[in-house]
């Protein structure tokens, strides 16, 4: 259990010190999307969703979302951010609304569950503004695309399941 960091010696869940770890720039990207039908995708993209604008809500979730992440993670540190931005792209051709999340800090600790946490509130604000319209969307495919910072330095996907040009 020694890689699992938010295990004690004793194997309980314990919040990670990072006092003696160096501060850096951190970013990171995190995607989802929500899949719908093609109507749904269409009344979203002409402003027919009758609670209101349903992007510009879902962005201004996932920011607020990114900022509370210690409150939705029981084990993750609270993060000075120092940006969080959130793209909401409607993909008519795969009928669903891709969301890209990136969470900037210079820090301790990572960004990941900042990113990850904004495309999720973000996925389901848009959930929760349609569902009067369509109950079968699904929020999903919510993963980290890209980190950098720290001492691991850089990581990133080969394999993003959302990614157009690949699926195109």
């Amino acid at each position: 259990m020694s890689d699992l960091t938010h295990l004690d010696e004793q194997g309980r869940a314990h919040m990670v010190d990072v006092a003696e770890k160096a501060v850096t720039r951190r970013e990171c990207l995190a995607r989802g999307a929500v899949e719908m039908a093609p109507e749904t995708l269409a009344r979203i993209s002409e402003g027919r969703i009758a609670k209101g604008d349903v992007l510009a809500t879902a962005r201004i979730a996932g920011i607020q979302a990114a900022k509370r992440t210690d409150e939705w993670i029981p084990l993750c540190h609270s993060i000075p951010l120092d940006g969080v931005d959130l793209e909401l792209v409607p993909e008519p051709h795969h009928s669903r609304v891709r969301i890209d999340a990136t969470a900037r800090a210079h820090a301790r600790t990572g960004v990941e569950m900042e990113a990850l946490v904004a495309v999720a509130a973000a996925g389901l604000v848009i959930y929760d503004m349609c569902k009067a319209v369509d109950r079968g969307m699904i929020v999903g495919a919510v993963h980290l695309v890209r980190k950098s910072g720290g001492k691991s330095g850089v990581w990133q996907r080969e394999d993003d399941p959302l990614d157009s040009r690949a699926r195109s």
